[in-house]
């Protein structure tokens, strides 16, 4: 059994905080432009965005428990969030059957007819972002970015 080179080990570990750091800033990048175009495009916000497009996925809605474990905040995080989107008529909160304490949210049609105007523009935006990437390179990127949240312990 050989022992590994302490060198080579730093090295690799060096270069894999570079790929966190540059995946950081990548995703920050993105992020900050989303959430400009988000605002002067639809006059929302990107925590509101994904609020959307998670109910938007469930036509039979979420649970409050479900949103926030889909989007991996906390329940207070998606309530403020939840009771702007029912008091502006594009969400629907009601109370599970099973549990009266839980609420279940889904879409209006008001709701799902603009997240679905939102989500081509989000679609052509993203596809401009990553235009210069190739099929192959798209692939790969893709196949370690579920390696790692694997690794993580958060296989989706």
């Amino acid at each position: 059994m050989s022992m590994a080179d302490p060198v080579e080990d730093r090295e690799l570990a060096r270069q894999r905080l570079r790929l966190w750091v540059s995946m950081l800033k990548s995703v920050r990048s993105i992020e900050t432009e989303l959430r400009g175009r988000l605002r002067s495009s639809f006059d929302t916000t990107l925590p509101r965005f994904d609020v959307l497009a998670a109910l938007h996925t469930a036509p039979r809605g979420l649970t409050m428990t479900d949103l926030s474990q889909q989007l991996m905040v906390s329940n207070g995080n998606v309530t403020g969030i939840v009771d702007r989107l029912v008091a502006d008529g594009m969400a629907l909160r009601q109370n599970e059957e099973t549990d009266r304490r839980a609420f279940r949210i889904s879409l209006t049609e008001a709701g799902r007819a603009k997240m679905t105007e939102m989500l081509e523009e989000h679609h052509g935006w993203i596809d401009e972002f990553f235009a210069g990437i190739s099929e192959h390179d798209l692939a790969r990127g893709i196949a370690i970015m579920m390696d790692l949240r694997h690794s993580c312990g958060r296989a989706v």
